[in-house]
């Protein structure tokens, strides 16, 4: 088996352990798959975490992480490769949301999001890219298209043309499609930044993502603002001259969770090489979009790009980990005041983020505003998880992952504000008819000193 992903972390994983169980087959990606050690601590029935939503929702063991565990161990200790792709397996797979949950709150830390990745680059080593994971992929280039925009304003509109696109990309004709902004985000004409290491502390790298470039161009320019204000130059990361410059810069997440990790690599590459001097010369790299810019912590990590993704995997902070940290360093001379017209806030965390912990820094900073009484929803992922939530065949186990927590705790709270940093979580809410969330960065804003 060629492996597409580098799992050389895993070498001596089980090694020298007798009741390690490592399958036969696939080198390290098989150890990767052996840290499970079956305790079934995933098919617990408890109300907090993340993990797993597909079981939550089933309460089919198969559906665990420890069942696609099982399935995927008993696929690589076959003789016949072909073991590897059975409908079972793929169906179990397909069901893995890539939430991290697992890696977070399993006492071995079961990484299923990354086995999955590795899993769809077999599938479409072995079997090509469908169309519809094609267009999935392909998000960043698609996203350029003249008309798009209303196109998916009309196919919103349309029973037909929704029913079309099921048919033809088996997109789910009930579910609404995200709708980009009438204006994507507009980088703010900059001078170079300097790089001399006196200025690493107020001088900060935005790094704006795919989706809130195209879709909520607001949150970006709420976090430029308020950096700003903060007294931090702000300088937006854009590609090099000679790669592309009229394309933002993407993390790749599109194509590595569609199994295209050749793809993925090479937006990797082209974000490494746009950031390079900015991290060599100590420059923190500041992101808003977790799913996005934790890809930078994490995959980059497993697509052998050596020492470069290593240095930035150190330097990249979502938005509320930066101001946390500036705040323990007391660099941070912001006061927040409270926002107006706002007393209750509902606060939905993206399951990435719950993984990194970063929602302690999100709900540290809520903290900090006077007269507001906020909440975290406890709930595991919000079923859109990408593009799942919107495809026919998981439009309803997508909404019966939100109605275990998420939209009943949102129907209790009709008149409060609702706070999510996650795009796909955002677009799951609204879609259900509940008010768009807003990012982090924009309530915040609210919250800045007034200046007299």
């Amino acid at each position: 088996m060629k492996l597409f992903l580098d799992w050389s972390s895993y070498e001596n994983a089980g090694m020298g352990d007798a009741y390690a169980d490592i399958p036969k087959h696939g080198a390290d990606y098989a150890k990767a798959v052996a840290v499970c050690i079956g305790s079934r601590q995933c098919e617990q029935h408890n109300t907090k975490g993340v993990m797993c939503p597909s079981y939550r929702v089933s309460q089919n063991p198969g559906l665990s992480p420890g069942g696609r565990v099982k399935l995927l161990k008993a696929a690589l200790n076959a003789e016949d490769d072909k073991a590897f792709f059975k409908a079972d397996l793929a169906e179990a797979m397909a069901l893995c949301l890539s939430c991290k949950g697992c890696k977070r709150e399993c006492e071995n830390e079961v990484d299923m999001a990354l086995i999955k990745a590795e899993f769809l680059a077999q599938q479409v080593q072995r079997n090509g890219v469908s169309l519809r994971r094609r267009v999935w992929a392909e998000l960043p280039r698609v996203l350029r298209w003249p008309g798009l925009r209303t196109l998916i304003i009309w196919r919103n509109r349309l029973p037909w043309l929704a029913r079309l696109g099921e048919s033809l990309l088996d997109i789910s004709a009930k579910a609404s499609l995200p709708v980009p902004a009438a204006q994507s985000f507009q980088p703010p004409t900059q001078s170079s930044l300097s790089l001399s290491s006196e200025l690493a502390d107020k001088q900060v790298v935005l790094l704006v993502d795919t989706f809130n470039f195209y879709f909520n161009p607001a949150a970006a320019e709420a976090a430029q603002k308020l950096l700003n204000a903060a007294g931090y130059q702000v300088h937006v990361a854009t590609p090099l001259a000679d790669d592309e410059p009229d394309r933002p810069l993407c993390c790749g997440r599109t194509y590595f969770s569609n199994g295209l990790i050749d793809k993925a690599r090479q937006e990797a590459l082209r974000t490494l090489a746009a950031l390079q001097d900015y991290v060599e010369a100590g420059r923190t790299v500041i992101g808003l979009e977790p799913s996005c810019i934790l890809s930078l912590r994490d995959e980059y990590l497993k697509l052998g790009l050596g020492e470069p993704a290593q240095k930035l995997a150190e330097k990249v902070l979502l938005l509320e980990e930066f101001i946390v940290r500036e705040q323990t360093a007391k660099r941070w001379p912001l006061a927040f005041q409270a926002v107006p017209g706002v007393s209750k806030l509902l606060l939905h965390g993206h399951c990435h983020q719950k993984a990194v912990g970063a929602i302690k820094s999100v709900r540290k900073l809520l903290k900090q505003l006077p007269d507001l009484q906020f909440e975290l929803i406890e709930s595991s992922c919000c079923g859109m998880a990408g593009n799942f939530g919107v495809e026919a065949e998981h439009y309803i186990d997508a909404q019966a992952m939100a109605e275990l927590a998420l939209f009943p705790a949102l129907r209790a709270e009709p008149e409060a504000l609702l706070v999510s940093n996650g795009f796909s979580c955002r677009e799951q809410i609204a879609g259900a008819g509940f008010a768009k969330p807003l990012h982090l960065a924009q309530v915040l804003c609210l919250a800045l000193p007034s200046r007299d």
